[in-house]
């Protein structure tokens, strides 16, 4: 048999999963730093939730990607393609929580989509959500966690903001109803380009004039101003308010790297209001990095009884975040020992050597092997461990241990207690 992996999915060595680890923890320490709180939901939902009505929407490319399967009790079932969904039926089936609710989830989802650079068939994402909340401080709040975030990791990015109600107001002046298709279009337009929106659009029988119109109205560059002179649509004036109000707490919060983009749709079928989108500055990996908007009517919906409860959540692409990361640096790190101990006929007491130091925090690997020193200083350093201890009969009498820099290759003489606050 030859082995092979399934398609659009990858193992992630240890050299990659430690910078994982660190990026999780990274964003984990943001999330709680902001009041957010831990929630786990299943990998598996029934098929019934992920296409009921306030969820994906059934023209998505998500529901459509959607990996479908039936356990042997012949129930239909599905694997999450996000974790928005799962945390509105968690709300709707959970109705003491206390508002708001503000959570972070973070774990795998699987989309059966286009592979490329940055896009995978699994893939994690690490989620906020915050929860009753009507006003715009919620996604403001979210935007700094974001810039914050990604500061903290090293990734310099913008983010681009948008508001369906505007894109429902500008469909509504060009004369187009079927908003969920043609929102699903123009969320291609950078991969399709104008042309291919323009088909897209004539396909559902829109002429194209409608679709000039349209387009003229998504200009890369166009303003607020502009835009407020030639928005008649009452649900398209409030779309900018909104954002009005939105650009001046991030003014506020100090968030510089925001900006308007009116083509972005993002084409989940549940967004109700703000759309963002997070892209890394300067990167060969063009696509988003982390993404979200407001959905206000899916929770009420899966409650039942017509109530709307208010929901804004954002997104963070780890996979995405890691091949960005990648392009700008070497994963050499192996291991995520601080020293490797190597006995020299001393394996009794190495052994009591090790325990010790683990019992100070630190982080040691040991030879269990019986090699020589020349053996294992090799393999210490292919696997990026910076430091090395020598315990031979000499050092024992001495009490004390001879400590090798990896780098440096100096090697000196210490006390235990004197190694402990090296290493540290």
């Amino acid at each position: 048999m030859e082995l092979q992996l399934a398609k659009g999915v990858r193992d992630i060595p240890p050299e990659e999963k430690i910078v994982v680890n660190q990026i999780l923890s990274t964003l984990k320490t943001t999330f709680e730093r902001y009041g957010f709180v831990p929630l786990e939901t299943p990998l598996l939902e029934r098929w019934e939730t992920l296409t009921a009505k306030g969820g994906a929407g059934a023209e998505s490319d998500a529901l459509k990607e959607t990996f479908k399967l039936k356990d042997q009790g012949n129930r239909e079932l599905a694997l999450r393609f996000d974790l928005t969904v799962p945390l509105a039926r968690y709300v709707a089936m959970n109705s003491q929580l206390k508002m708001p609710f503000k959570r972070y989830e973070m774990g795998p989802v699987f989309r059966d989509g286009p592979i490329k650079l940055g896009r995978y068939r699994q893939f994690w994402q690490c989620d906020i959500d915050t929860v009753g909340v009507k006003g715009m401080l919620a996604e403001a709040e979210q935007l700094a966690l974001v810039q914050d975030a990604f500061q903290d990791l090293g990734i310099d990015i913008t983010i681009k903001v948008n508001n369906r109600k505007l894109l429902n107001g500008i469909l509504e002046q060009c004369g187009i109803t079927e908003k969920e298709a043609a929102i699903i279009a123009i969320d291609k337009l950078e991969k399709i380009g104008a042309k291919g929106v323009t088909e897209e659009l004539s396909q559902r029988g829109y002429s194209e004039e409608q679709a000039g119109k349209l387009l003229g109205l998504l200009k890369d560059k166009i303003t607020f101003k502009k835009l407020k002179r030639k928005i008649k649509s009452s649900e398209g004036v409030q779309g900018l308010q909104e954002l009005e109000e939105l650009f001046g707490y991030l003014k506020n919060m100090k968030v510089k790297c925001a900006e308007f983009q009116a083509s972005l749709a993002r084409g989940l079928g549940y967004y109700t209001g703000t759309v963002f989108e997070v892209f890394a500055v300067g990167s060969p990996v063009t696509s988003s990095i982390t993404g979200g908007g407001r959905y206000d009517q899916m929770v009420g919906q899966f409650a039942g009884g017509g109530r709307e409860i208010p929901a804004v959540g954002v997104s963070f692409g780890l996979s995405t975040i890691l091949d960005v990361i990648k392009a700008k640096q070497e994963f050499k790190e192996k291991s995520l020992a601080k020293v490797f101990v190597i006995p020299i006929q001393t394996v009794t007491e190495s052994l009591g050597l090790v325990q010790k130091l683990r019992t100070k925090g630190i982080c040691v690997d040991m030879d269990l092997n019986g090699r020589g020193v020349g053996k294992n200083l090799e393999y210490a350093s292919a696997l990026g461990i910076p430091y090395c201890i020598i315990l031979g009969g000499d050092e024992v009498k001495q009490k004390k241990v001879l400590l090798r820099d990896m780098v440096s290759g100096k090697q000196e003489l210490l006390k235990l207690g004197e190694v402990v606050k090296r290493l540290k």
